[in-house]
């Protein structure tokens, strides 16, 4: 346990000094949008604050680290390719004019401290994977497991954004809502996917002892995207939209339909 707590703390300096440094470059560059590319990236930083000797990876966490590698690294670069020539993202420009004189302060501590402190909380596995800890052979099957979900949930996201980026692109859809591919089975394939895989980056830790101090990574990834940060936000700007209400109707927010099944309640 001491293990453990020490290589929290440690990942919780790292993250402070990531988020300040990424505060920093969002009054130079005067948007905060960036910090939604930072988030992926956070996740790196700590891995290798804590454990950065790529020679020392044990195989488990070797595997670990290269699934964690991919999911950051591609969600940065999407994100930033999607930001790019776009400017500051609506969410925050709105908050810059809604706190006035206090906006430093609040965005600090609201955008970048805040969001350092759920990626701590969420990162949690990360930081047991990346300790002294030995696994469990009698749970070591969970390692396998946790990367067939993880697989799955990487490329539910990776396919929806790529759906979505593709109908994005065509003139002829512009302003109307994406139905199609995945999209007719959740409304948010792309948020759906994300707490997938990182369910299975939590299942893959399972054979480690203390494990279960870190099941409050995926259940408060899962509430943020379902109930906070995503769907809520994403969806707050097209209410009002007859298509987008009509698509509503039919297609679930979260968790995908079968196909030729109705809508869950």
């Amino acid at each position: 346990m001491e293990n453990f707590q020490q290589l929290l703390l440690q990942a919780g300096l790292s993250t402070w000094v990531f988020m300040s440094c990424i505060f920093l470059i969002s009054l130079i560059r005067k948007d905060n949008s960036i910090v939604d590319i930072a988030w992926g990236v956070g996740f790196l930083i700590i891995i290798w604050s804590i454990n950065p000797g790529l020679e020392s990876w044990s195989p488990m966490q070797t595997l670990f680290n290269f699934c964690v590698h991919i999911w950051a690294l591609r969600l940065a670069g999407y994100l930033f390719l999607r930001h790019k020539n776009q400017g500051e993202d609506w969410r925050y420009a709105n908050w810059k004019k809604e706190w006035g004189k206090w906006y430093l302060l609040r965005s600090y501590f609201q955008v970048y401290m805040l969001q350092g402190f759920f990626m701590l909380i969420i990162a949690s596995p990360l930081v047991l994977a990346n300790s002294s800890y030995s696994p469990s052979e009698s749970r070591s099957g969970f390692i396998y497991f946790g990367l067939l979900v993880f697989v799955f949930g990487y490329l539910f996201e990776v396919i929806g954004d790529y759906q979505k980026s593709k109908f994005k692109r065509d003139p002829s859809k512009k302003g109307k809502t994406m139905k199609t591919g995945l999209w007719s089975l959740t409304r948010h394939p792309n948020y759906f996917g994300e707490a997938v895989l990182w369910w299975g980056i939590w299942l893959m830790v399972v054979p480690l002892p203390y494990f279960y101090l870190t099941i409050v990574s995926p259940i408060v990834l899962t509430w943020l995207l379902r109930y906070v940060s995503g769907v809520p936000l994403t969806e707050e700007r097209k209410k009002g939209n007859e298509e987008f209400e009509e698509y509503k109707k039919e297609v679930p927010a979260f968790i995908p339909k079968v196909p030729g099944i109705k809508k869950r309640p």
